[in-house]
């Protein structure tokens, strides 16, 4: 199994396997589904100027988990922080190590970029994911997470 980031270079069959994978995430949760959208983030994600990152574990061409996480600027560590916007590891290929796969290699690569700190959420009842992230030395933050959707 290789676990590598995406680039801007990135073919459109590698985006589309990630696309695939994420569609089972999305689809699951309260969000739109829409394949289409997925896709052009995806690619948005993969500019040469986004802030944006993808971690992608594969084998014989194959996408098993992605992790996707934007950096961005905090101004309680004075530097650069990291937000874990998704963690997933394919259901049929769960408990294998791949979800901690691809987590280490996110915070090996946030620490030598000088990343001050990793940020993320997950459901207040996932226990499996939480024992992932306080086993590798995620702490909770307890706080309440707000959204706002433009219409258009």
């Amino acid at each position: 199994m290789n676990v590598y980031q995406l680039s801007s270079q990135t073919s459109e069959e590698m985006i589309a396997s990630v696309s695939k994978l994420l569609m089972k995430q999305i689809t699951r949760s309260e969000h739109d589904g829409s394949y289409d959208k997925l896709v052009k983030g995806i690619k948005l994600a993969l500019d040469e100027q986004s802030a944006s990152r993808i971690v992608v574990a594969e084998s014989d061409d194959e996408v098993f988990g992605v992790a996707f996480f934007n950096i961005g600027v905090s101004l309680t560590s004075g530097g650069p922080y990291l937000w874990l916007n998704e963690l997933y590891v394919d259901p049929d290929t769960r408990n294998r190590g791949i979800g901690r796969k691809l987590l280490l290699h996110v915070i090996y690569w946030a620490e030598n970029e000088g990343i001050k700190g990793i940020e993320l959420e997950t459901g207040i009842n996932n226990a499996v994911t939480k024992h992932l992230y306080n086993s590798l030395g995620f702490h909770d933050i307890v706080s309440k997470r707000y959204g706002f959707t433009f219409s258009s």
